[in-house]
Formats: C-alpha cells, structure tokens, sequence
C-alpha cells in the first residue's frame, strides 16, 4: 500500500503507485498520476490532468498542475508531464498547458528545481537542468539539457535557453540563448563560454576548441550572423570529433524565432 498521510485529501480515481508517500494535507486530484518512488511534501496541491513519474521529491507546499495564468484558458483538459528524479523544492508553481500551443507543460528527467520556480502553461524544459530559487519561465519557454537559470532570473514567454547554457543571477532573458553559453545582466549579455560545466560533464579538449572557435565566430569577429552560421557549418572538416555539438548549435540558430542574445 501507498504510504498516505490519513489528513492527505487523495481522489479515488487517482492513479498512485503502491510505492508512493504523500505527505499530511496534500491535497491530490483525479486526474493525477504519481509514479513509484515519489515523495510528496506536506501541503502540496497536485491537480488538473497531471503526470508525475518515478522516484521524484516533491517538498512541501508546491503547487503542480493548476490551470494556466492565461486569459485565453477555457479549461480545457491539457496536461503537465513530469519525469523521473526530479527534485522540487518549496512553493514551486508548475502549471498545465494551453491549446494554443500543444496542450502540454512538459518537464523531463533528473532536473534540480529549487524553492518558488515558476513554469508557466506549455513550457518544455529538458533533463539535468538546474532551476535556482525565484527562476520564472514565462508561457511557451524552451530550456534545454544541462542549462542552468540563475536565482531571480526571468525568462520572456516563447524564448529558448540552449544546452549547457549558465544564466547568472537575476538576469532577464528575452532573446534565444544558444548553446554553451554563459550570460547574464538586464540588459542581457553574452559573457563568454560555460567552460566549466563542459569540462564537469567529459568534453574533451578537441570538443571545448572548437566551440571556443563557434563562439569566436558568433560574437567576437564582427561577423553578421549569417556570415558566422557559413563559417561554423564549415567547422566539422577541422573539428570532427565536435560535429554534433556544431550541428546543435546549428540547428538552435536556425529555429531560432526571437532572435539570439548577440
């Protein structure tokens, strides 16, 4: 039998796994799904079409599937999608998404949320990303793997934070982030590269040349960006062993619909 607080309000047709500990006066509805292993906090709220995965920590008082802060919202029935081995903190808000996107707030796996994030109605955010305390992800916000958004850090809705991206602390994020970046400020700024948390996560030297050498392109040598695009595409014949992290870059570039923070 799950592990369920006899205070703990739990909808009878809500799917929980025998494995689940629900903590006292949370409050989990119908629609819910929990997967095995997770933990949820006391004075939780999980509503709305929600699925939560395995082994995730949500702590007390967060606030997961609640309709959308959008005007538009009619309640339809649109979900939020959480992972597997995500840890949560307190007062975290995670809302559903709209139908005017794909009705989906979707969040991956192994991702560090720290207290009083924000995600807002059809954000994606990846795996392994970090999300520090007061982070606020706008409606329709992209955070891919390995990213990390500093404290107080505001994100504009339909903006992209690329991977292995390092926002600083209480930046304002309105344009595209491409990947292996490191910015921060209001206005924002493109400080350099996120060399340390390549080197954490095993790339190897000939990987760091030549995303140093995108970087140059991109921001240091006076290119227009379609110039430097040209010029990076070009960059696989001398950097073979990095021709997935520049096809990534790439590809960001090419989706990019804000423009990039440049």
């Amino acid at each position: 039998m799950s592990t369920i607080h006899p205070t703990a309000l739990v909808d009878a047709a809500a799917q929980i796994d025998a494995s689940v500990t629900i903590g006292p006066y949370a409050v989990i509805g119908p629609h819910v799904v929990l997967g095995a292993g997770t933990t949820v906090g006391a004075h939780c709220v999980i509503e709305g079409h929600t699925t939560i995965g395995r082994d995730n920590r949500i702590f007390q008082f967060a606030s997961l599937g609640a309709a959308p802060q959008d005007k538009k919202y009619a309640g339809e029935p649109t979900r939020l999608v959480i992972g597997d081995r995500n840890t949560i903190r307190e007062f975290c808000t995670f809302n559903t998404g709209t139908v005017q996107d794909q009705s989906v707030t979707r969040i991956g796996d192994d991702n560090w949320v720290m207290a009083y994030v924000h995600i807002a109605h059809d954000c994606v955010v990846g795996n392994q990303t970090i999300l520090a305390n007061n982070a606020t992800l706008a409606g329709h916000v992209q955070v891919d793997d390995y990213a990390i958004i500093g404290g107080l850090t505001g994100i504009h809705q339909f903006t992209k934070v690329g991977a292995h991206v390092m926002a600083g602390f209480a930046s304002h994020i309105s344009q595209d982030v491409p990947p292996f970046m490191m910015v921060d400020g209001n206005p924002l700024a493109v400080r350099g590269l996120n060399l340390e948390g390549l080197r954490r996560r095993g790339f190897s030297p000939g990987r760091i040349a030549a995303i140093k050498q995108m970087h140059r392109l991109l921001y240091r040598q006076g290119l227009t960006l379609e110039a430097a695009r040209s010029a990076i595409a070009e960059l696989p014949a001398a950097h073979p062993e990095a021709a997935a992290d520049i096809a990534q870059l790439l590809a960001f570039l090419a989706t990019s619909a804000r423009g990039i923070a440049r």
